[in-house]
């Protein structure tokens, strides 16, 4: 019975640390992707003379208790709307859904977000929008709020990873028009993972 009990622990250990390693994997496959972009004279959101000494971006550490599995709901009905930017655009938005979920004690719930023009677009047909800000903006993260790009979720909940949490262009270049995370999507807490600010 104790050799029995022993193998389930050691299995369930063996699960777990397998699981980290593969996340850490992923998640630096992801920032080495975004390390690409940038490079890129081509894809690179950087003015020319930043790009010149680009290196790499800054990021937090890898915390994979910011990968949440939260409650989606549908918000059906819901009226398009004009996004503020940090330009004189105004690119149509509806609200999609809502995500309820809890980090330590914190009861959060975010607004998700279609962009109507982007869906119709081939391969964003299941495109969704999460605009963010939290307590910890202008220290170490962008003071603007970050962003994260999600897929509409085939069950009733949806996978939110903060350590993909990305800055908008228009904080390496003003040349860029981007949404300004609603009011409603402030969350009451710091998000100590993802893209740090630049510079």
């Amino acid at each position: 019975m104790k050799k029995h009990i022993f193998l389930i622990v050691a299995l369930s250990f063996l699960f777990k640390f397998s699981f980290a390693q593969n996340y850490i994997k992923q998640i630096q496959e992801f920032q080495q992707e975004m390390n690409s972009e940038f490079a890129d004279s081509l894809k690179s959101p950087l003015s020319f003379d930043d790009r010149k000494v680009f290196k790499h971006l800054d990021f937090f550490p890898i915390d994979s208790t910011f990968r949440i599995e939260a409650l989606f709901i549908r918000t059906p009905f819901e009226t398009p709307f004009p996004m503020k930017t940090t330009t004189s655009r105004a690119p149509m938005y509806v609200k999609y859904g809502e995500a309820v979920f809890t980090i330590g004690k914190v009861k959060c719930r975010l607004n998700i977000y279609q962009n109507l023009e982007l869906i119709k677009k081939e391969g964003y047909q299941d495109y969704l929008f999460l605009p963010f800000t939290d307590s910890g903006n202008g220290d170490e993260s962008y003071g603007g709020g970050r962003y994260i790009d999600l897929k509409i979720p085939e069950k009733e909940t949806i996978i939110i990873d903060f350590n993909k949490a990305y800055n908008p262009y228009c904080t390496y270049n003003h040349k860029y028009s981007c949404p300004i995370p609603p009011s409603d999507n402030n969350l009451q807490l710091e998000i100590k993972v993802g893209v740090k600010k630049f510079h």
